[in-house]
């Protein structure tokens, strides 16, 4: 029977050779097979769901054009189309084949139709169907290629990048980019103004370079972005107070690529610096997290925006419209392209999480026997959790928070704690380092606005990915935006998080891919997770709202501070209420009790219990096996048995989820197998062990001492680590052996591996 590779390699690859694709019949034409349009979201252990590969994708002239689904000869053509416009929409393409080889059939997303057509378009016939008429300056453009980098650009971002494109060439002068904190926003920026840059595009219709401003609110936003803007070094200056200075207090002109904080472009009192660039001066102003303040009539970015009003203004932002950044949105109009952080997740693109949530017994605080009021007046009968640290203060409670943590955590790994306030992270900051296991004296450190360049050198040291120490930082606001650590592995929240836009930020620090990461986990000490099924949660993580406005000078050291901070500052402010601090009578912490639950997350990102859970996988096991005996075929066959697990993992039961939930059952010891005959036909769930014990395993008595000896050896690692153990047969010969060489002496590879199949059979066969 031929196969799909025989479809390809006798019908579709002669044809698209008919057809002149491929640089060698028409130059600037690429057929791209077997193209990977996702990594696959990540799961336990390392290991991913299905990819999403394409067949085929044809391009010409640096865009794509179609994408060609293949199936077996003896198939029907449109077996596949619906899998095919799945992939067209994420490609953003138009035109889709479907074909079996000898037939062939056409979709046009566009127009909702298709039908068979007899051969494939030439490469210029596919180009005319696909761009139509395009003005000079839009050709020119898009057919410049990207800049070549270690990476090409994915598929969302090569969408993000063309949108915003086809609305720059096309006039429009307001253009927004919405993608999830984490998703290479800058490496998008960098490309649109490469092609932009080298196509010569510009405002004035000539064929002038462009003059491009990159505006954003923080120095590390800047630094950030010069490092995606590198090729273009050689065109790019930096225009800040040091270098005004350097030239006399003129502005710098001599560049087409400029960088600069809003806070150094509004400089200069009176006579702020951007005044003096005239107003056509720029073709091009990126600003990045354009929701923190750049929209709003009396925004900080919008003087500047107004001057420069004939240039067009691009917006990068992490936020989906909501009433607290809607100036965004009246300013820049919808979207061009949106990006979420379920999209990334699901892609394989960014980290998935786990959440830990804690309660404990001293949650709250009313006077007890031996309490001691250390500070302040008791004003209520009864503290609550949300009063901790805000009304109330128990250090003993703080730091049997800070021991749960440790206990939670593997305290190598990166972890950000977020705290109430600047005292509150000083605090935890010291209990840490009091209980750490670690002996360096940085392991934990605090990074406020307090610490100033102190802080930020911390900050810089964390975000090396070489570096381990520290190895946790103490906050209360500043992190939760500009944190580019992509080794983070843990988001401790030791305070309620009020919004949902500050809490998608926060969860937006710890999602940034990293080799051996497989998640994050977030360690929630005052029901945060709560939000996670809020109707609002589905999206990308958000910036808080904040706004840097200026760095000031405190005790010789410049400091960034909000607008909040500064007009804090400033206005002589009421005298605050002392704060209450108690100390714990002895017996307090001494039985001291917490319960820590792990949420599972279902099919659609929302949190569940391990009930529900259960619940949930107890209706949906039918769908993919009828009754016991199906379960035992599948299981008994390694393909078949992987097949299972991919496809539960797609429906959001994954093995670790699977795991876990097999753990809660107190079966660490048995086989996944049997957890699933437990949910779905009520069977006892026995250990590895006593399964071997009523396997039929016979047969080994009949095979020579090797091959006897060898399956033995199977049933150990089986026993002492489970059915994945029987996933990989040459890994068990080298394991065993040292080499492979040794199967010729048990009979061959057919000898080995029909052993190895029958004791699977004979495993699950009860």
């Amino acid at each position: 029977m031929k196969t799909e590779a025989d479809t390809r390699k006798e019908y579709i690859d002669p044809a698209l050779d008919a057809a002149k694709w491929g640089h060698n019949l028409t130059e600037g034409s690429q057929v791209s097979c077997e193209f990977k349009i996702t990594d696959g979201r990540m799961l336990s252990g390392g290991a991913r769901a299905k990819q999403k590969f394409a067949d085929y994708v044809l391009s010409y002239k640096n865009q794509k054009l179609a994408i060609i689904e293949a199936k077996k000869e003896d198939e029907e053509p449109t077996e596949g189309l619906e899998q095919v416009k799945d992939y067209a929409r994420l490609l953003n393409l138009r035109i889709v084949y479907a074909t079996n080889g000898k037939k062939n059939y056409c979709f046009d997303m566009e127009s909702g139709r298709g039908d068979f057509v007899d051969q494939y378009p030439t490469p210029d016939e596919l180009y005319r169907t696909v761009n139509g008429v395009q003005s000079d300056i839009h050709e020119r453009v898009f057919t410049e290629p990207f800049h070549k980098t270690k990476y090409d650009p994915r598929y969302y971002q090569e969408n993000a990048i063309n949108a915003a494109l086809s609305a720059i060439t096309k006039g429009d002068q307001r253009v927004l980019l919405t993608l999830a904190t984490g998703t290479g926003k800058t490496f998008i920026a960098f490309q649109i103004v490469w092609k932009l840059f080298n196509a010569r595009w510009n405002n004035r219709g000539n064929e002038r370079r462009p003059r491009v401003l990159f505006l954003a609110d923080r120095n590390v936003l800047i630094d950030q972005a010069l490092g995606d803007f590198n090729p273009l070094e050689g065109e790019i200056i930096r225009v800040n107070g040091e270098e005004i200075r350097k030239r006399g207090g003129k502005i710098p002109t001599n560049a087409n690529i400029f960088f600069s904080i809003y806070q150094a472009m509004t400089g200069g009192g009176d006579n702020p610096y951007y005044m003096d660039y005239p107003s056509d001066f720029f073709d091009l102003i990126i600003i990045d997290e354009c929701h923190r303040g750049g929209a709003s009539n009396d925004g900080n970015w919008r003087a500047v925006l107004n001057h420069f009003s004939s240039a067009t203004h691009l917006g990068l932002t992490a936020t989906p419209k909501r009433d607290a950044n809607v100036d965004t949105y009246d300013y820049f109009g919808d979207p061009r392209y949106t990006y979420s952080l379920r999209d990334g997740i699901e892609d394989g693109f960014l980290t998935p999480f786990k959440v830990k949530k804690v309660s404990t017994t001293i949650d709250t605080w009313k006077p007890g026997p031996g309490d001691i009021v250390l500070e302040g007046e008791v004003e209520q009968e009864e503290y609550g959790k949300e009063d901790m640290n805000r009304k109330i203060i128990i250090a003993e409670r703080e730091e049997a928070l800070v021991k749960i943590m440790l206990q939670e955590m593997n305290e190598v790994q990166k972890a950000i704690v977020f705290c109430m306030s600047e005292k509150h992270a000083l605090m935890i900051r010291d209990f840490i380092n009091k209980h750490k296991k670690s002996n360096d004296a940085d392991y934990c450190v605090r990074v406020t606005a307090s610490e100033g360049a102190v802080g930020d050198q911390w900050l810089k040291i964390f975000r090396d990915n070489e570096k381990t120490i520290p190895t946790i930082l103490t906050t209360s606001q500043k992190l939760s935006t500009g944190v580019d650590a992509r080794n983070l592995r843990y988001v401790v929240l030791m305070r309620p998080v009020g919004s949902m836009v500050e809490f998608k930020q926060i969860v937006g620090r710890g999602t940034r891919v990293y080799e051996g990461k497989d998640h994050f986990t977030i360690i929630d000490f005052y029901d945060n997770h709560e939000k996670f099924s809020d109707k609002d949660w589905d999206g990308p993580p958000e910036e808080v709202e904040t706004k840097v406005i200026s760095e000031v000078e405190e005790n010789g050291e410049k400091v960034e501070k909000t607008l909040k901070e500064v007009i804090d500052d400033a206005v002589e402010k009421p005298e605050k209420k002392q704060m209450l601090k108690v100390q714990f009578a002895p017996h307090r912490t001494a039985f001291m009790d917490s319960m820590i639950e792990t949420l599972y997350f279902d099919g659609d990102g929302k949190p569940v219990s391990p009930e529900q859970f259960l619940k949930d996988l107890f209706s949906k096991l039918p769908d993919f096996f009828s009754d016991e005996e199906a379960l035992r075929k599948i299981w008994s066959n390694q393909d078949t048995r992987n097949k299972l697990i991919d496809e539960l993992a797609e429906r959001g039961f994954d093995l670790g989820k699977l795991l876990k939930l097999r753990d809660s059952f107190k079966a660490e010891d048995s086989d996944i197998y049997d957890l699933l005959r437990f949910v779905a036909f009520d069977k006892e769930i026995i250990s590895r062990k006593d399964r071997l014990s009523n396997a039929d395993i016979h047969f080994k008595d009949k095979l020579d001492e090797k091959n006897q000896e060898f399956v033995e050896f199977v049933m150990s690692q089986y026993e002492k680590n489970g059915f994945e153990s029987l996933n990989d047969l040459t890994n068990l010969i080298n394991l065993k052996y040292g080499n492979s060489s040794v199967v010729e002496d048990m009979g061959g590879v057919s000898t080995v591996k029909g052993n190895f199949e029958t004791l699977q059979a004979v495993l699950y066969a009860k």
